[in-house]
């Protein structure tokens, strides 16, 4: 049977990242199915990437691409070595001045792509397997004016670290990925254009390359969360310890908000 990895959000950022570097992971891939909704981009990981590519343009916030996705797996029966979750987007702004259709999408997105795509995967999947699912160092706390995607990373990471003990007895591990702030278009999205800026300051900036790095290490010792950088790690265990209260307070006042 053919073996595969299959990575959504593919196009660009940190999934284009884990793409690239899919010979990390110590396997040879018969077939790379790469998912995003810019057909463009994702042909010209056939260039790139060491194994064939298969590009499936499709846009995980609409349901009719997760039949699509289920028929080709049921046609395929291949075997899936890994699933990467990292589509996904956010918004700088307040949550009720955000349409909704925006919240709406940035929910499809975050998290019921995330499950859906696992739900569907896991049947496909041996032992040995792995799943990893971008969530953010922002799953951690409440953040006033990124409401609604730091929300949908908390959901994001726990229910990857949950289901991580569900596959336990399949053999299949699932690894949330919390970066802190990084380098990628997700800011070309996240920024409102014309409004005034949410985030004023950044504590540290890396780059997708580190947190891939780091991803592939934790997700080949087993470990449910990885975090990379002293910053945010810090920043993990500190709104851990301190009231979520507190920790808002200090984030209005670090961004000059109201």
């Amino acid at each position: 049977m053919k073996k595969i990895a299959v990575v959504t959000g593919a196009s660009s950022g940190m999934g284009k990242r884990f793409a690239e570097t899919l010979t990390k992971w110590g396997s040879s891939f018969d077939e790379v199915w790469v998912i995003a909704r810019r057909a463009d981009r994702l042909e010209e990981l056939k260039n790139i990437l060491p194994f064939p590519v298969r590009p499936l343009a499709m846009d995980l916030t609409n349901r009719a691409s997760f039949a699509v996705y289920e028929d080709l797996l049921k046609e395929e029966e291949p075997v899936v070595e890994l699933l990467i979750n990292a589509s996904g987007f956010g918004k700088f702004s307040a949550s009720v001045d955000t349409p909704l259709h925006v919240n709406l999408n940035m929910v499809d997105l975050n998290c019921q792509a995330v499950m859906a795509m696992c739900q569907m995967t896991v049947p496909y999947m041996p032992a040995g397997g792995h799943i990893i699912n971008i969530a953010s160092v922002a799953a951690f706390q409440p953040i006033p004016y990124i409401n609604v995607y730091a929300a949908s990373k908390a959901f994001v990471l726990s229910y990857s670290r949950a289901l991580n003990r569900e596959l336990e007895g399949r053999g299949i591990g699932v690894t949330a990925v919390c970066p802190f702030w990084t380098k990628t278009e997700f800011f070309d999205r996240a920024v409102v254009e014309g409004e005034e800026l949410v985030v004023k300051s950044y504590l540290a900036m890396y780059e997708p390359e580190q947190i891939v790095a780091r991803a592939w290490r934790d997700a080949k010792r087993g470990r449910d969360v990885s975090k990379f950088g002293f910053v945010a790690r810090a920043q993990a265990g500190l709104v851990k310890a301190l009231p979520h209260s507190l920790v808002m307070d200090v984030w209005m006042r670090q961004q000059k908000l109201k």
